[in-house]
């Protein structure tokens, strides 16, 4: 027998367990401009690169950082992917946790609460695709309006097939009554003036999307989703093999680059190991 877990007590069961109140009855105050956080959802070992058409030799490092980012903006936030292994996982404080190539140290509830937030208090929440590494909590944020192309949503709400690469539909769970954006491969201006907006780049899943962010003291940036895994990607124009759409990928990252460069953004590539561990962690952010 399964157990369906409502993500509202899922919420208050792991907040319970690890000690903290979740801020559901106070806002927080909004930031004067926007602000990135940074959040620690773990690492990924792969086995090997060979999916990525990249030998061990040619990359830096084969391991892969999976953060999440919640931008707190003056008008609301966006939870900016979930992780790769849900908080309902981790019992009784138990650390780390383990899933085949997946490693988290952290649940990412504890990480919002100590920058007094919760699930309760954010207002849009976005994945940059529908594989597992990227969506593990996302039914915790079935309260928040959720912001999706189509060609990931449909995947998403529909039964699976038993080759299927979209998670469990646990992962998933009450999206589907979830207040939604539903947008047709366009980009979405999330809170209307220009800070920060939603970039279709669909390739390697149809309805993949990144994230372009205008922050006043740290400049232009472009979260990159998985458009890219390893720097390498670029530099030896490598496709991955397992992409719905490696053409696609293709145009995607050519439209990309060239929004990058002509708005002077630092391109982040998410799963970037080298760098992903220089950077800044909540409860310090980018603004």
């Amino acid at each position: 027998m399964s157990i369906r877990i409502v993500p509202a007590i899922l919420a208050a069961a792991v907040s319970a367990a690890f000690g903290f109140t979740p801020a559901n009855a106070q806002q927080p105050q909004p930031p004067q401009s926007p602000r990135l956080y940074v959040l620690d959802c773990g690492i990924i070992t792969p086995p090997n690169v060979d999916n990525y058409g990249l030998k061990a030799s040619e990359v830096a490092d084969t391991r892969m950082v999976t953060p999440c980012f919640l931008i707190a903006h003056p008008r609301g936030t966006l939870m900016w992917d979930t992780g790769e292994i849900p908080d309902s996982a981790f019992k009784d404080g138990v650390l780390p946790q383990k899933l085949r190539n997946y490693t988290v140290n952290r649940p990412l509830l504890p990480q919002l609460a100590a920058i007094g937030y919760a699930p309760a208090n954010i207002t849009y929440m976005a994945l940059s695709h529908y594989h597992g590494d990227h969506v593990a909590n996302a039914s915790l944020f079935a309260g928040s309006t959720w912001i999706v192309q189509k060609g990931d949503r449909d995947p998403i709400l529909a039964p699976r097939a038993a080759d299927s690469r979209v998670p469990d539909p646990i992962f998933f769970e009450g999206l589907a009554k979830s207040k939604t954006i539903v947008l047709n491969n366009e980009d979405h201006d999330v809170f209307g003036d220009g800070t920060v907006v939603i970039k279709t780049s669909p390739g390697h899943t149809p309805g993949h999307q990144a994230l372009y962010l205008k922050l006043t003291n740290t400049g232009n940036l472009l979260l990159s989703g998985d458009l890219y895994h390893y720097p390498e990607e670029i530099t030896y124009k490598k496709v991955p093999n397992f992409d719905t759409d490696r053409e696609q990928t293709a145009k995607s990252r050519e439209k990309i680059e060239a929004f990058v460069k002509q708005n002077r953004a630092e391109l982040w590539i998410q799963h970037d190991y080298t760098t992903g561990i220089k950077r800044k962690m909540a409860p310090q952010f980018y603004d």
